[in-house]
């Protein structure tokens, strides 16, 4: 071994240097913002699902849909935006004027399509039975002042006017019904039925008298729902016979079954209702 072996060696380390190492780019910047969006919106959603109604999500629904109404006149074929399409029963957007038989178009009340709409030189007409119908109610619900109904009833009874009329809603409640389990009226029916026979000698107008009834469980052998609807009919039309109403002011009974609930359960009471109309007259040749 030679005198200097005892010396360190010399270690030589070579290092590879790379431009750049010390800058990762912005690209993580980005991704991490698109998270972060995706994350509010998703929340942003479960808190609307969550402090919003059906009806509010629907018209949240409705904004953002692709179909934007031009005209609230569902677009046709007669005349610029003024026309009925081939889907007028089905039109979307649903914007309130649809071709149905409840919101006809200009043209098909026009033309006589509809019996209880009126033509332009029929609106002083139309105003006579509106105030004629005003009259009716404001004597059934007290809204002059005094009423013939009781609270008890008053709960039982809603009106509305229509195109085709005045209605007249009687309806049960989870409490009290105006049938037996029988079918058989009861002295609440009784007693708004001759409420309703007073009011009617206001106006001359004939009358139709509709009934609905809640659906049955699916679990039932026999569904019968379309016989009570139409059996109830009868028992109404016969009350209010009986309470003073002249037969042939009676235009039509009809059933409508469980088919248009007005609450959002089907089996709730409160669909077993009826419905009489103070139907419309059109044209001015008659006297009100």
């Amino acid at each position: 071994m030679s005198v200097g072996s005892n010396v360190a060696p010399v270690i030589i380390k070579r290092k590879k240097v790379v431009s750049g190492d010390a800058h990762h780019g912005g690209a993580w910047k980005v991704a991490y913002a698109d998270f972060v969006t995706a994350m509010m919106a998703f929340f942003m959603l479960m808190w609307l699902l969550n402090a919003t109604t059906e009806k509010q999500r629907k018209g949240i629904a409705d904004y953002f849909s692709p179909t934007v109404p031009i005209n609230r006149v569902s677009g046709g074929s007669d005349g610029m935006f003024g026309g009925s399409s081939i889907f007028a029963e089905n039109t979307l957007p649903r914007v309130g004027t649809g071709a149905t038989s409840l919101r006809p178009t200009a043209q098909r009340s026009s033309s006589g399509g509809i019996p209880h709409q009126f033509e332009d030189g029929d609106e002083d007409e139309r105003a006579k039975q509106d105030k004629a119908f005003k009259e009716v109610e404001a004597m059934l619900l007290g809204r002059g002042g005094e009423t013939m109904l009781d609270d008890n009833q008053l709960r039982h009874i809603v009106t509305r006017l229509t195109d085709e009329g005045l209605v007249i809603e009687l309806f049960d409640l989870p409490e009290r019904a105006l049938l037996t389990v029988q079918n058989e009226p009861t002295d609440l029916l009784r007693g708004l039925a001759k409420s309703i026979a007073t009011a009617a000698q206001i106006v001359t107008n004939n009358l139709s008298v509709e009934s609905h009834v809640r659906s049955l469980p699916v679990v039932v052998a026999d569904n019968t729902v379309w016989d009570e609807a139409a059996y109830r009919g009868q028992v109404m039309r016969d009350i209010l016979e009986q309470s003073g109403i002249a037969p042939e002011r009676f235009n039509r009974v009809t059933s409508h079954a469980d088919r248009e609930p007005v609450s959002a359960n089907p089996l709730h009471v409160r669909n077993n209702r009826f419905e009489m109309i103070f139907l419309r007259r059109v044209g001015t040749s008659r006297e009100f």
